[in-house]
């Protein structure tokens, strides 16, 4: 007797659930994109213990009949697709018919719904119908999923804290409502509503709702389009920042997906604009035809592969960069022919970026990198060279007087260096704090709020509490003395991130790309005056750093015009 055989329907439901549902948040993701494929305007999601006790997704579609009620839990049942051509011109979220059977072999499961006519409420346990019935509802659909993964512990061993599953599902509902604005969602906690946008089509509210007012603020709208791409969206200007590439949200076709290459079109675009290790928030819908992108790769969904990724992910680097290029103020600078231009190394966070875009595949040859060494001066070890402050240039340069010729320093990036290792010797000692006569609101989110134990305890290190205002903000009435000149709402947003990311924040294991974006912040900027006593402690607390030569990013601190060179533009 043959030892192959045809695995029955549970298994292979049970096997299926494995890639669709891997944790609560991917049932939530499957039942909103059907929620959304069915045409509801208003959806509503509450879960209770981070989807491990119970899930319930309510939309007002256009609801199913009792024949289709019953066939929607059969495997690979679906109302999208037909023939072999469909699967190249896919326009709905799902297609694969496997969510709902998948769904239901690991849980309870019960769906009720109406298409105006009849009414009918189908009960699964684990892959068995249990009950079907007619029962009194209004157009749409509900599916409650409750005891989910209980006859599989393997999977339930796995799965974290109920805060953070809530917090996955709270994130992918945020997606949801970025990615198609013109449907209301609400989202509720254990009864406590976490998520509402109002469905009025406006992007900026739902990025106004979800992130507050400064972000809605300084949004940029962007609107380009090539002969295969459109794209809309917004941008956010450099000034406000993230730690994490976390909210580069793009979406295909209103599709929610991971492209590493089109975040690498992002972050190319916001080179020249943002702090190194810094990532900027993005909202962008790329609109194309569906023949060029396929979004059968994965059960999840959550990968596609486009035939020209390549020229969409440049479409995003120009455009990016001419929408910033157009809305900042850059100061124009001459340089004359004794001086040549710096070009900046790309650094380890964008390489981080390739790697990823390229994880599995043979490894390719790095993208050229021009980089001349032009600091018109030799970096040396010794001594720092003698200067005498002559005075200051357009509120941004500090010109002195040194044995080679005219120095020129840029008064920024010699705070940055003065405060960078200041810093680096300050967290090594013992960490004061002091009250705030002002306490400090951040927008957390309710998820983080649900967690605030968690991370009091991960911020032990740091010296600084936190504590619950509200459904979705944290107050800080104490910081160490250190924070006192560095932005702080800015560094406690980015503890909050590396929180999120499951990245103990603790100063002492802080990347230095973090504790130089803090002395950043509270560094001299261009445009303000110095006295004469002022420019000579600048030069004065410059000479005495461990590498007075660069800035924390690389960049050089000063420049030195040689006197030779200052003769020749004089034609003597």
């Amino acid at each position: 007797m043959g030892k192959i055989h045809q695995l029955d329907t549970q298994i292979a439901n049970m096997i299926a659930a494995g890639e669709v549902v891997e944790r609560p948040m991917g049932i939530v993701k499957e039942l909103v994109e059907n929620a959304i494929d069915a045409g509801s305007t208003r959806i509503d999601i509450s879960v209770w213990e981070g989807g491990l006790e119970k899930i319930v997704v309510r939309d007002n579609g256009s609801g199913m009949d009792s024949e289709d009620a019953v066939n929607a839990f059969l495997r690979h049942a679906t109302s999208k697709i037909e023939k072999e051509k469909d699967l190249w011109s896919i326009h709905t979220l799902g297609f694969r018919g496997e969510a709902l059977p998948s769904i239901a072999s690991v849980s309870k499961t019960t769906l009720t719904t109406s298409d105006g006519n009849t009414s009918t409420r189908v009960q699964m346990e684990y892959g068995k119908r249990v009950k079907v019935s007619a029962y009194p509802f209004d157009q749409g659909s509900e599916i409650s999923v409750e005891g989910l993964f209980y006859k599989t512990p393997a999977r339930l061993k796995h799965l974290k804290s109920a805060a953070y599953e809530n917090s996955l599902i709270q994130d992918v509902i945020v997606r949801f409502a970025l990615s198609h604005p013109d449907i209301a969602f609400v989202f509720k906690s254990d009864e406590k509503e976490a998520v509402r946008t109002t469905g009025q089509g406006n992007l900026l509210e739902v990025m106004y709702q979800v992130w507050g007012r400064e972000v809605a603020e300084n949004s940029i709208p962007v609107d380009f389009q090539d002969y295969d791409y459109h794209v809309t969206g917004y941008i956010v200007k450099p000034n406000i920042t993230r730690a994490s590439r976390n909210y580069l949200y793009v979406f295909i076709n209103g599709r929610m997906v991971r492209t590493y290459r089109l975040y690498k079109g992002i972050l190319d675009g916001y080179e020249d604009f943002i702090v190194k290790g810094r990532n900027p928030i993005v909202v962008l819908n790329v609109e194309m035809d569906a023949q060029i992108v396929d979004v059968n790769v994965h059960p999840s969904k959550w990968e596609i592969r486009l035939s020209k990724e390549n020229q969409l992910q440049y479409l995003l680097s120009d455009e990016i960069r001419k929408a910033l290029k157009g809305t900042l103020l850059a100061p124009n600078t001459n340089v004359k022919e004794a001086i040549v231009p710096t070009y900046e190394p790309l650094e380890l966070d964008t390489k981080e970026v390739l790697q990823e875009a390229f994880v599995g595949k043979e490894k390719k040859e790095a993208p050229m990198v021009v980089e001349e060494k032009v600091v018109p001066y030799e970096e040396k070890k010794t001594s720092f060279p003698e200067m005498k402050v002559l005075g200051q240039l357009h509120q941004k340069f500090i010109l002195c007087e040194c044995e080679e010729g005219l120095a020129i320093l840029d008064q920024h990036a010699c705070q940055e260096r003065v405060h960078y290792e200041e810093l680096l010797e300050k967290l090594n000692q013992e960490v004061p704090r002091t009250e705030l006569l002002v306490p400090i609101s951040l927008q957390a989110g309710a998820d983080i709020v649900m967690r605030m134990d968690e991370l009091n305890e991960a911020c032990a290190d740091l010296k600084i509490p936190f504590e619950a205002f509200g459904k979705d903000t944290i107050l800080v009435r104490e910081v160490p003395l250190w924070m006192q000149e560095v932005e702080e709402e800015a560094f406690l947003h980015d503890v909050i991130e590396l929180f999120k990311n499951e990245t103990k924040p603790s100063y002492q294991k802080l990347e230095k790309k973090k504790i130089a974006t803090m002395a950043c912040h509270r560094s001299i900027r261009f445009h303000r005056s110095l006295t004469m006593e002022e420019m000579e402690e600048v030069v004065k607390q410059l000479s005495t750093c461990e590498n007075p030569y660069h800035c924390p990013h690389g960049r050089p601190t000063f420049v030195i015009l040689d006197e030779k060179e200052l003769t020749k533009e004089f034609l003597r």
